[in-house]
């Protein structure tokens, strides 16, 4: 069985047309491609020209502040919009510094990466991506908000928190949200 395996395998990449038929290994092509694509983009445009990160943290700030006032925090100082200083917090704690690593762009790529590589109707994928954008960004708030509250009741699990029990959080409903495209949605017309 390994070697019939093994000779799929070897025989495929002899004849590419082979390797497209197979859905499977047509999935992993066109995911591998638009993740080159995406990263090529990102690291060698995107990312040094800065724009699209400060657009997001900014957003990420401002909704977060918004979401706190909303819950009757004060917040500390108006310098989250300066320039330079990516923080939100409430007042009397030092805040949550936002960094580019958390602002959510790497997500966005992957989950629509997924859904575009992934087999399934075009009028889906045209609706459900950016709803997933959304819900991703919402998610993303979420998270710092919780951070920054953290931060105010309890910051000696910050670390813990932003490192495992968030990232587990924001993984997981990306996970989801693949799960219900792979299960539910590609398979309609």
């Amino acid at each position: 069985m390994i070697f019939e395996s093994r000779f799929g395998v070897i025989f495929c990449f002899r004849n590419p047309v082979k390797i497209l038929q197979n859905k499977l290994y047509r999935f992993i092509f066109f995911s591998a491609l638009l993740y080159l694509g995406w990263l090529f983009i990102y690291e060698y445009w995107l990312h040094p020209l800065g724009f699209l990160d400060r657009a997001m943290i900014d957003n990420i700030i401002w909704a977060t502040s918004n979401l706190l006032e909303l819950l009757s925090f004060n917040l500390i100082g108006d310098f989250p919009f300066d320039e330079g200083i990516r923080t939100v917090g409430i007042d009397g704690t030092h805040g949550v510094w936002v960094g580019d690593p958390c602002n959510g762009i790497s997500l966005f790529a992957l989950f629509t990466g997924f859904v575009l590589a992934y087999p399934g109707p075009v009028k889906h994928k045209l609706w459900y991506i950016p709803l997933g954008l959304i819900l991703i960004h919402v998610i993303n708030v979420i998270r710092v908000t919780a951070l920054v509250m953290i931060v105010y009741y309890a910051p000696e699990y910050l670390e813990f928190n932003h490192t495992y029990t968030f990232t587990l959080f924001v993984y997981g409903f990306v996970f989801l949200m693949w799960w219900y495209w792979a299960s539910r949605l590609s398979t309609r017309s």
